[in-house]
């Protein structure tokens, strides 16, 4: 069946639920999407120094995500090329050799063979030495130090699948002349509900007052006032890519003051503005520094630029669950208040513990748990879910708000053409 109806002349938008519960939509989604896009795996500046790995999984694929003796960046699948065991049961480290501890087999950094127990019981030819290394995934690109994989070797380049969405993710590093980097350490946690689910979120401004009126209680407290509606828009960046745009009122960390900075800070974040002035041209440093957003890159990445940094990564493991990974990105060499107040600003509110992500992650597993309820209904209406705010400004030309479900359309238009389905027009 369809998943995705498209009516324009009633002005209608639907997704039948099944898309978030089915077994086979996902076994559909691992074979069409994750094995046949590129995925973001992870950032360069998680492995500064040569053997430094992480283990990540893509797609229910182990990978060995590291840098080899000579600085370059590989992406291997966690298997051993002799029977295929699991080579790294590490999560992350620093080594010289990932030695297999099944038969011992052992691998330098860049894949190849350094050592096979009794390898003159091997045959001594080219092909053989060719085969006894590890895999690599079958395309690596980075763009601004995030790197992303494919095990499909036909897809496009990197940057014709980022398309628009390749300027936000340079804008992400441009706030420092020194650069941006990962802060070690990662926020694992799985969530109860469909993978979809986390991207309909992101891309939703509808949800925010009523879902967050906690934070928003707080909010008033410090005097913010929300930005009007002209100032939030939502985009559609092309190849299943969105994002959310808020011109900023509250503060930005090192980039747009406000008084619970402080004063010191004050005067830190003028000199800093100063030099994006001069490094970058007033108008894209106001562009940076002035305005939040929220960047989603089809399939598995999702950018939050909001008082400051934060990276998640998706990975469907069923129909109803999602691991998330999420990292803290920051300036490199700021000084230690300066980070201090950037840790602690973004686990307040993104962070697994803070005053949006649960309020969220309860929002994703309560639509799971309610989209189970009318499975089978005899009304077969109940079991279609509505994305149609917003299609008569879409369909007059007009930006589309924050508010809106324009950016989720998008994403389901591109989902449905990835899974080999089309949307039907009523």
């Amino acid at each position: 069946m369809a998943h995705v109806t498209e009516d324009w002349e009633n002005l209608e938008f639907r997704v039948h639920r099944s898309a978030y519960r089915a077994s086979n939509v996902y076994d559909a989604e691992i074979k069409r999407i994750w094995a046949h896009n590129w995925l973001y795996l992870g950032h360069e500046t998680e492995i500064p120094e040569p053997g430094q790995f992480k283990v990540r999984v893509l797609g229910g694929r182990s990978l060995i995500f590291c840098r080899d003796a000579g600085g370059q960046v590989h992406a291997f699948l966690n298997s051993c090329p002799h029977r295929g065991t699991i080579l790294c049961r590490d999560t992350e480290g620093q080594t010289r050799h990932f030695q297999c501890f099944y038969h011992a087999w052992t691998f330098n950094t860049d894949g190849s063979a350094a050592s096979i127990p009794d390898a003159e019981a091997y045959p001594d030819s080219d092909r053989f030495r060719s085969w006894a290394t590890l895999r690599e995934v079958a395309r690596l690109d980075t763009h601004e130090g995030f790197v992303f994989v494919s095990f499909d070797k036909d897809v496009p380049e990197l940057l014709e699948h980022l398309g628009e969405a390749a300027d936000y993710l340079t804008m992400a590093v441009q706030p420092s002349a020194a650069g941006m980097t990962v802060v070690p350490g990662a926020h694992l946690y799985t969530v109860r509900g469909n993978w979809k689910l986390n991207v309909e979120n992101a891309m939703d401004g509808y949800h925010f007052a009523p879902t967050h009126n906690t934070f928003l209680g707080y909010l008033r407290e410090t005097g913010y006032q929300m930005t009007d509606e002209g100032h939030r828009f939502a985009k559609n960046l092309g190849n299943g890519h969105s994002a959310l745009v808020l011109k900023s009122r509250r503060g930005r960390v090192g980039m747009l003051w406000e008084p619970r900075f402080g004063e010191a800070e004050k005067a830190r974040i003028e000199q800093n503005r100063a030099e994006m002035d001069a490094r970058l041209g007033p108008d894209r440093a106001d562009a940076i520094a002035g305005s939040n957003r929220i960047l989603f890159i089809f399939p598995n990445l999702l950018f939050f630029d909001l008082e400051s940094y934060s990276i998640r990564q998706l990975e469907p493991t069923a129909a109803g669950t999602t691991d998330v990974r999420a990292w803290n990105f920051v300036p490199e060499g700021e000084p230690d208040e300066v980070r201090e107040l950037r840790l602690r600003i973004l686990t307040s509110f993104v962070g697994p513990g803070g005053l949006a992500s649960p309020d969220d992650i309860e929002a994703y597993e309560a639509v799971q748990r309610g989209i189970s309820a009318t499975t089978d209904d005899q009304a077969p209406d109940t079991d279609w879910s509505d994305m149609s705010r917003g299609m008569a400004d879409e369909l007059a030309g007009k930006p589309g708000r924050s508010v809106d479900e324009g950016a989720m359309r998008s994403f389901w238009r591109h989902w449905a053409h990835s899974v080999g389905e089309v949307p039907i027009n009523g």
